[in-house]
C-alpha cells in the first residue's frame, strides 16, 4: 500500500460527520440552558432562606417560644423604642402541634387501612373508585375543605369553632398521601413474602399486622411525615375552623391558635412584622426537619 492510499485511509477513519457534530453542539447547549434555569431556581430558594434568616433571626429568643404574642400597643411601643418585640408564639406551637396529633390520630389508622385495602384488591372496581376520589381529594384547595368542615363540624358539632373542627379539617388532608404512600410500599413488598406467611398458617389479619406492615414501615413513615409537613403550613382551613385564640388552648371544643394562624394576624398589624419574619423562619425550619427526617427514613432502609 502507497503511502498515499495509507493517508487517504487513515482520512476516511477520523472522518466526523457534519450531523454528528450539530448533535454535539445542540446538546450542549441545551445542557447550558438546563444549568442556567437551575441555578436560576436555587438561586431563588437561597434568596428566600437568605431574607427569612436576616430578616427573623433576631427576634428568635427564649421568649420567644415561651410567651404569648404582644398586644399591639405593646409591639408599637416595643418599635418606636427600637427593641425587640415582646411575647412570642408559644401559643401557636402549642396548638399547631395540638392539631396535627389529633389529625394523625384520626387519619393515620384509616389511611393506612384503606392504602392495605387498595393493595389487597388492586383489580377491583370498587378499589379503583376509591384511589380516583383520593386523586381527586388530593388535588382539593385547602380552604374548600375548611368551608366544608365549618358546615359539618363547626356549625352542627362543636357548635363553634374548636380545635377538633381544624384537626379535622387537616386529617382529610392528610389521607390522600397517606393512602397512595401505603399502597406503593406494600407494592414494593416481594408476593413470596406474604405466600410464605399464608403457607405457614398465618391468620390474614397476623400476615398483615406481623409481616406486612413491619416490612413497609419505612415507607409508611416518609408517607405520614411528608403528610405532616404539608398540613403544617396550611392556614385557609384553619381559619374557618380553629379561629385562633390569644391563649394557650388545650379544649378540644375551643378555638385554637396556631403558627400559619398567628403569621396571619401579625400581618395583619405592621407593628407586628418582626415576629412575622421570625414565625416563618421557624415553621420553615420545623418542615425541613420533618422532610430531611423523611429523606433518612426512606434512605435508612430499602425494600
Amino acid at each position: 500500500m502507497t503511502q498515499a492510499n495509507v493517508l487517504l485511509e487513515n482520512k476516511k477513519t477520523n472522518f466526523i460527520p457534519d450531523s454528528f457534530n450539530g448533535r454535539k453542539l445542540k446538546n450542549g447547549l441545551f445542557l447550558s440552558i438546563v444549568i442556567l434555569f437551575s441555578l436560576i431556581t436555587i438561586s431563588l430558594v437561597f434568596l428566600i432562606i437568605g431574607t427569612m434568616i436576616f430578616k427573623g433571626y433576631h427576634q428568635i429568643n427564649w421568649a420567644f417560644f415561651t410567651q404569648t404574642p404582644p398586644n399591639t400597643f405593646e409591639a408599637m411601643m416595643a418599635k418606636s423604642s427600637e427593641t425587640l418585640i415582646p411575647g412570642g408564639i408559644i401559643n401557636g406551637i402549642t396548638g399547631s402541634l395540638y392539631m396535627v396529633a389529633l389529625a394523625s390520630i384520626l387519619a393515620i389508622p384509616f389511611g393506612v387501612l384503606i392504602g392495605i385495602y387498595l393493595y389487597e384488591n388492586s383489580k377491583q372496581r370498587y378499589a379503583g373508585m376509591i384511589r380516583d376520589i383520593t386523586d381527586v381529594l388530593q388535588g382539593v384547595p385547602s380552604i374548600v375543605i375548611g368551608l366544608i368542615i365549618y358546615l359539618w363540624v363547626v356549625v352542627h358539632i362543636t357548635k363553634g369553632y374548636s380545635a377538633f373542627a381544624g384537626s379535622v379539617a387537616l386529617s382529610i388532608m392528610m389521607l390522600p398521601l397517606i393512602i397512595r404512600s401505603t399502597e406503593e410500599s406494600l407494592k414494593m413488598i416481594p408476593d413470596s413474602l406474604k405466600e410464605a406467611a399464608i403457607a405457614l398458617g398465618t391468620p390474614y389479619y397476623k400476615v398483615v399486622w406481623r409481616v406486612l406492615i413491619p416490612t413497609s414501615f419505612t415507607g409508611l413513615m416518609t408517607g405520614i411525615l411528608l403528610a405532616i409537613s404539608r398540613i403544617l403550613g396550611e392556614t385557609a382551613p384553619l381559619m374557618l375552623t380553629a379561629l385562633g385564640n390569644p391563649a394557650i388552648n388545650w379544649n378540644i371544643v375551643k378555638p385554637s391558635s396556631a403558627v400559619p394562624l398567628l403569621i396571619w394576624q401579625f400581618y395583619n398589624d405592621p407593628n407586628m412584622v418582626d415576629l412575622i419574619w421570625s414565625s416563618t423562619l421557624f415553621l420553615m425550619a420545623f418542615v425541613l426537619i420533618l422532610n430531611l427526617l423523611a429523606k433518612w427514613i426512606a434512605a435508612k432502609r430499602k425494600f
